[in-house]
């Protein structure tokens, strides 16, 4: 189990740095310990800045060498002024957040493009578990039981997609991955995709 998070983490994180261009200034929101940033900061001489609101997280930005704030994600994208970075990562994070739609605004706001990565809640293994379980999915991307988790907003890739267009955000480049994170799919992503990442700007 160990082993497939790690390898469904590298692939997420494979994407993301083929997207981002060399020299950039990055920011990452739900940083985590700063791998992300630090991978970057080795392969594409990025000026990189995290957030996260684990203080236990933020120093393992620290140790890894990563610039990092430790506090609320709305508060700390008001900081900074019009663009001040080319790209703002928000994988894992979005479902996660009080108000998504604030905080995707904002990070457009202060980013050139906004690059969101989510678990795909329409997934068919997602539906069947709670069509004829009754239980949302228990899974190696999701251990936990509902009352060990953090709150979430699940997303599916049509909501998303749907919001982006009501929003007159342009969704610049996508991917869809199957259940394994790893095969990249063109039919029916909301249904046979467990993940989907995007580059959005306004």
């Amino acid at each position: 189990m160990v082993t497939r998070n790690l390898s469904k983490r590298q692939i997420d994180l494979e994407i993301i740095s083929e997207w981002v261009e060399p020299k950039s200034r990055v920011l990452d929101l739900g940083c985590g310990r700063g791998v992300l940033l630090q991978n970057l900061k080795s392969e594409k001489s990025i000026y990189g800045v995290g957030v996260d609101t684990d203080p236990i997280k933020i120093n393992g930005c620290i140790k890894r060498g990563v610039n990092a704030y430790q506090g609320e994600i709305g508060g700390i994208l008001k900081e900074f002024s019009d663009k001040t970075f080319d790209v703002v990562i928000c994988s894992r994070t979005v479902q996660e957040l009080i108000n998504p739609a604030n905080i995707i605004f904002e990070a457009l706001r202060v980013g050139r493009a906004v690059m969101i990565g989510f678990v795909n809640h329409g997934y068919w293994v997602n539906r069947f578990n709670m069509v004829f379980k009754g239980n949302r999915v228990i899974n190696d991307v999701y251990p936990q039981h509902w009352y060990e988790s953090s709150p979430e907003n699940p997303v599916t890739i049509n909501e998303f997609e749907l919001f982006c267009k009501e929003s007159q955000i342009r969704i610049q480049r996508k991917v869809y991955l199957s259940g394994d994170w790893d095969t990249k799919l063109t039919f029916l992503p909301n249904l046979l995709s467990g993940y989907a990442l995007y580059e959005i700007a306004l």
